[in-house]
Formats: structure tokens, C-alpha cells, sequence
């Protein structure tokens, strides 16, 4: 009763709606045409002329009206109407005057004298100005009212199709609280121009002169998927104003936001994804949606950042099941709280062979992504045995119970710590990997994946500069010269997804990283992103490099051949193995030891085991790079500058590589 009540009341306001503006239109017409007749006449029209114009306005006013009617110019919202609108009134109009055109030919063929040619053109042309006014008098004084509009008054980077969007906004909302006072663009020729009444004052560089004449209170950067250096230009300039900034996120972003979801509500506080400025990588999502759909799916370390993004990213897949493993409870609980499809958790710890066996023989899961892992380095440098336990061991249990069952498809995370490894946790990593390669069956595609940091994970320096910066400073670094090579945890994700399917079997692929950001540079972009200037109220401290660390990563040797693959991101390793046989008494030795609890031993095992005699690491830049404070400081920079300009670029991609 009540919905049928509603929708009576509704029906009703359009109708009343509509008739107003019929009203109207008929107003315009009688005085369009009657102005048109005064114009052309002069007040001065033949005898009984009038008799033949009144029978005209009234086939006028039918035509005009019913045209209107036509093309939906009655039962509208007129406060937000656009260019869309516009141009339906304007061919109203041409349909209204050609159809009176063909009436005044009828008629003058006939001998009936009508309103000539010249007062039916320009009478529709005044008509149709009266009724544009109406319906769009709420935009074409909205100028008006801005100046008098209270709000956050805003600056608008940017005066293309995003920067429009978002001024048209602001003027068609007041209830957003939000005033536009000035555009900037770095394009000369728009300067000094407006933009919908919104002067545009200069370039990104004169927002800070601007700041106090337009009394700018926030900047909101509006060109989607902006480049790292103009994100960073925005945000100095706004840092030197002394006012906050906003951006829209980029065209991937905002793909996935509802389609209801205005310009201005997307807009959000830059990342530090935004100043290291990753172009989004290609997936083919058909072939990785084919190798997951339908089929029973687990992932180890699943509480972890990258297992928790995989088990995300995977559950969007369709898998007949997900499998969540991990040893903690909290973690783990976290990420299965995220997960919408079919999902089991399994609190089991991989260096539990006999439970990881159980589980695995409960849910027989066909792909397996192997995520788990202790790494943070200066942890792993004092208790080696912890990156044996469950680093090597671990994955041998993780690699044996995947062959047991037939999993088909089997993919390690890896790390560009595990080449040429200084620390513990690297060079666990690197036998992990080699335990894959060694224990590979014959019909399984099983695979590595090796890269670099991962931005915003737990064993990042992101979090850390964050908690230091909320803290008031200092941010700590090891040394200036440290580089690090990133990428974002979904875009890493991806990828790993996508090498899964590239894999026939036995491969270590290598993630394109782009190329290597000064840690150093990332903490400065940090506490300037947090609205901070460097060394005033945040100060940077140089701790020295930590047992274990390098000065730069590399994410292969030159003994490992790299050949390219159908995806540009990707490239496939060829490694270097010791033979089967020596390889396994080597396990066998550091099992003994780890057994034994002795840590030194187990200590120099990490490094030697499975390591080719003729391909051992030998001293250069980033083997030694903890010996590097007893190092000539000029010899230092020499290194580590030669290190840096090795770099290679695939073709069409626009990344770079440090090689070693």
C-alpha cells in the first residue's frame, strides 16, 4: 500500500513537472516569435496579418512542443544537466524550424499567407534561448554563486578532461563543502585563460606565490595515472604553500570503484606507490582464471603479505577451493576474513611434516603457491637454525608432499637476497630454491619466482619509516648509498600469478623490477608525503649497514643464463646445479647440524651447499657489501655507481634491471 502510495506521489511530480516546463516552452514561443514579428515587421505587418500569424504561433507551439517531447526535454533534473542535454534542446530546435519551414512552403503553395521565412528562423532561435535560460539558469550562473560559496577552497592541478570534471563538480555540489579558486597547468597556452569560470593561474611551480592571493586551503592533483615526477612536483610545490594535497588514483583504480562513485570521492592522500611510479604490469587473466578455475588450490604462509594477496587475488579466480595454511593463528584468521569464495584453513606449520602431510592428503590440492618463510635478515643473522628449520627444510616438506599427492602445478616465492646471498635468510633462500629444482617430478610443472622488496609488506622498510615518522622522527637508514629494487605487493601478485602458467616445469623466473630507488630517497619521499620537511621536522640518521646487508640487490648472476618469455615482465632463469648426489649429501650435512643444534656449522653449510665449485661467489660490490665501511670511501661510490649503470631495458616496457 505504502509503495503504491509512493509511487502515485511520484508519478504526480513528474507530471507537474513536465506541464511547468510546457508552460514555459509556450511563454518562450509566444514571445520568441512575437519579438521575431516586431524585428521584421516593425510594427508594420500587412492587413489581416495578424488572423494568419495567430493560426501560426498555434501550429508553432504544437510542433515545438511535441519536439520537445520527443527528444526528452520534459521529466528531467535540469540542475545537472550537461552538454548531453544541451545538444538534445539544439536539435529539437532544427527539427522544430525545418518541420515550420515545410508548414510555411504548404501554405504559401496554397496561397495562404503565413509568418515569413526570417520571423520563423529567428523566432525559433529566440524561443529556443527563453527555454535554454530556463533549464539551464541554475549552470549559467552558478559564477554567482561560487563567489559567494563558503568551503575548503581548492586548486585544481590539471585543466584537460579530469581537472573539468572535477571543477564541474565542486560548482554542482555545495553540499561537498568544496570551492574551486584557481587551476594550474603546466601547459603555457591555457594560462590566464578560465576554466567554467575558475581562473587558471600559471604552472605547478607558481602554486606556492598563489597560495595566499586565492586563499588556497588544499591542491587536488586530477590528471589519473600521473608520472612519479609530476606527483612529486605537486606535492613540493603544495609542501612549499603550506597546504595538504589530494589526487585522483589512477585509471585502474578507478575501473574497479562503482561506477556511482564521484570524482571528488575517489580522491585520496598520494602513496608512496605514487613517487616510485610502477607502470601497471599486463596479466592475462583468461589463461591464470583456466589454470585455477575449478581446481582445489593451497597456499602456504597464507597470513603473510604476499600469501594473504595471493589468496585474494586467487579467490577472485573461481577455484573449486581455497586452502589458506599458515602457523599463525592471528594471520591467518585475517586473511580468511577477506576471502568470499569456498576457503578451509589449516593452522599447521611446514616444519611439521607429518601434519603438513596429513593436510595435504585431506584436501589434495592441485596448484600449490609456496609463500611461507621466515625473512627478516638481521633476525635470521642470529638464530640460522630458524632459516634451516623452515626455510630449506620446510620447503623440502612443502616440495615432497606437493609430488606425493601429483600436484601439477607448484610455485615457489623467492627472493633477490638468494643471489650471491650475504645474509642467512638469502642464502636459505637460495637452497630452497635449489631443493625445488632437485626434487621436480616429472609430470609436475613445479617453478620459482625470484624479486625484490615488496612495498608495504611486513618485512619492508615502509612500515617502519611510517611508525618512525608518527613518532616524530629520526628515520633511520643504514647508508646512503643502500638501493633496493620495489614493486607493489598486487603487482607482484600478478605476476607470480602469470609466471604459474608459463611454466612447463623446473624454471627460476625473474621479475622485471624496474629499477633500484635510493633508500635514502624513500624516506625523504616519505616524510614529505606525511606532510613533513626533511631535516626541519623529521630528521634522517645514517645507522650503518647491518650484518648480512648488501649495498644493492641483483636478481641474477652471471653464471645463470636469462632468456626472455611471451610476457615482458617475466624472464626465465637458467640455473647453475651441482650434481644430485653432492647436492643431497650436502642436505644431509646441514640436517646433521641443525639436528644438533650446532649454529656455526649449519651457519657455513647455508653458504656452501649445492654451490658449484667454479661458480662460488667471489668478492665484487654486492658480495662484500658488509665489509663495505672498511672500504675507501671514493672506491666505494666508484663500485656501486658500476653496479648501478648495468641496466637493460625490454623492449616497449621502459624498465630497467641492475645486472651484475
Amino acid at each position: 500500500m505504502g509503495t503504491t502510495l509512493s509511487g502515485v506521489a511520484s508519478a504526480a511530480s513528474r507530471i507537474r513537472s513536465a506541464l511547468l516546463f510546457v508552460v514555459l516552452d509556450v511563454l518562450c514561443i509566444l514571445g520568441g516569435y512575437g519579438m521575431s514579428e516586431v524585428i521584421y515587421f516593425r510594427n508594420r505587418p500587412p492587413a489581416d496579418y495578424w488572423i494568419h500569424f495567430a493560426e501560426f504561433l498555434m501550429m508553432a507551439i504544437l510542433v515545438t512542443v511535441a519536439s520537445n517531447r520527443l527528444f526528452g526535454l520534459y521529466g528531467r533534473i535540469w540542475r545537472h544537466a550537461g552538454s548531453d542535454e544541451a545538444r538534445q534542446l539544439v536539435v529539437s530546435a532544427a527539427s522544430s524550424v525545418t518541420l515550420l519551414l515545410v508548414f510555411w512552403t504548404a501554405m504559401h503553395s496554397l496561397g495562404v499567407s503565413t509568418a515569413p521565412p526570417a520571423v520563423i528562423v529567428i523566432g525559433c532561435m529566440f524561443a529556443t534561448i527563453g527555454m535554454g535560460v530556463i533549464r539551464f539558469h541554475s549552470r549559467l550562473f552558478a559564477w554567482q554563486r561560487g563567489t559567494k560559496r563558503m568551503g575548503l577552497r581548492v586548486a585544481v592541478i590539471g585543466s584537460r578532461d579530469a581537472g573539468a570534471a572535477a571543477v564541474r563538480e565542486m560548482l554542482r555540489s555545495p553540499g561537498a563543502g568544496l570551492v574551486p579558486v584557481a587551476v594550474f597547468d603546466d601547459d603555457p597556452r591555457s594560462h590566464g585563460l578560465s576554466l567554467m569560470g575558475v581562473p587558471v593561474v600559471g604552472s605547478i611551480e607558481d602554486i606556492a606565490q598563489a597560495t595566499s592571493r586565492y586563499t588556497i586551503q588544499q591542491v587536488l592533483l586530477t590528471i589519473p595515472s600521473a608520472p612519479p615526477e609530476l606527483v612529486e612536483r605537486s606535492l613540493r610545490a603544495s609542501e612549499a604553500a603550506g597546504v595538504t594535497m589530494k589526487m585522483l588514483p589512477g585509471v585502474k583504480d578507478m575501473i574497479n570503484e562503482p561506477a556511482h562513485v564521484s570524482a571528488l570521492r575517489r580522491a585520496r592522500e598520494p602513496q608512496i606507490e605514487d613517487l616510485l611510479g610502477r607502470t601497471p604490469v599486463p596479466t592475462d587473466l583468461d589463461a591464470v582464471r583456466r589454470s585455477l578455475a575449478g581446481h582445489r588450490v593451497l597456499v602456504t604462509g597464507a597470513g603473510g603479505s604476499i600469501g594473504s594477496e595471493l589468496c585474494r587475488q586467487i579467490s577472485t579466480m573461481d577455484p573449486e577451493l581455497l586452502v589458506l595454511l599458515d602457523h599463525d593463528e592471528t594471520h591467518l584468521h585475517d586473511t580468511a576474513a577477506t576471502i568470499a569464495g569456498p576457503s578451509q584453513q589449516a593452522l599447521v606449520d611446514i616444519t611439521d611434516r607429518g601434519s603438513l602431510f596429513e593436510i595435504f592428503e585431506r584436501y589434495r590440492p592441485e596448484v600449490v603457491f609456496h609463500a611461507a618463510a621466515h625473512k627478516h635478515v638481521p633476525v635470521l643473522e642470529h638464530f640460522p637454525l630458524e632459516a634451516v628449520k623452515t626455510n630449506v627444510f620446510g620447503t623440502m616438506n612443502v616440495v615432497e608432499a606437493s609430488a606425493l599427492i601429483g600436484v601439477r602445478r607448484f610455485v615457489q616465492i623467492s627472493t633477490d637476497k638468494a643471489v650471491r646471498p650475504s645474509s642467512v635468510m638469502g642464502a636459505s633462500k637460495r637452497l630452497a630454491e635449489q631443493v625445488v629444482l632437485s626434487r621436480t617430478p616429472d609430470k609436475g610443472a613445479f617453478s620459482t619466482v625470484r624479486f625484490g622488496n615488496v612495498l608495504g609488506s611486513r618485512g619492508s622498510v615502509i612500515p617502519t619509516f611510517t611508525r618512525q615518522i608518527a613518532q616524530g622522527g629520526p628515520v633511520t637508514v643504514t647508508d646512503p648509498r643502500m638501493t633496493r629494487f620495489f614493486m607493489s605487493v598486487e603487482e607482484a601478485v600478478q605476476l607470480v600469478l602469470q609466471a604459474s602458467v608459463l611454466s612447463s616445469g623446473g624454471e627460476i623466473f625473474m621479475l622485471e623490477m624496474g629499477v633500484p630507488v635510493r633508500i635514502v630517497d624513500l624516506a625523504e619521499r616519505m616524510i614529505r608525503l606525511s606532510g613533513y620537511q626533511v631535516g626541519i621536522d623529521i630528521a634522517i640518521e645514517f645507522t650503518g649497514i647491518r650484518p648480512g646487508e648488501k649495498l644493492a640487490e641483483v636478481l641474477s648472476t652471471p653464471d645463470e643464463q636469462v632468456l626472455t618469455t611471451s610476457h615482458p615482465y617475466i624472464n626465465q632463469l637458467v640455473p647453475i646445479q651441482s650434481p644430485k648426489a653432492v647436492f643431497e649429501n650436502d642436505l644431509n650435512e646441514l640436517k646433521r647440524a641443525s639436528e644438533a643444534r650446532d649454529q656455526e656449522t649449519a651457519r657455513g653449510l647455508l653458504f656452501t651447499a649445492g654451490v658449484v665449485a667454479e661458480s662460488r661467489p667471489v668478492p665484487d660490490a654486492d658480495a662484500r657489501a658488509f665489509d663495505w665501511p672498511a672500504l675507501d670511501e671514493a672506491e666505494a661510490d666508484l663500485e656501486l655507481e658500476a653496479l648501478l649503470a648495468h641496466r637493460y631495458d625490454p623492449p616497449g616496457t621502459g624498465f630497467g634491471q641492475v645486472s651484475a
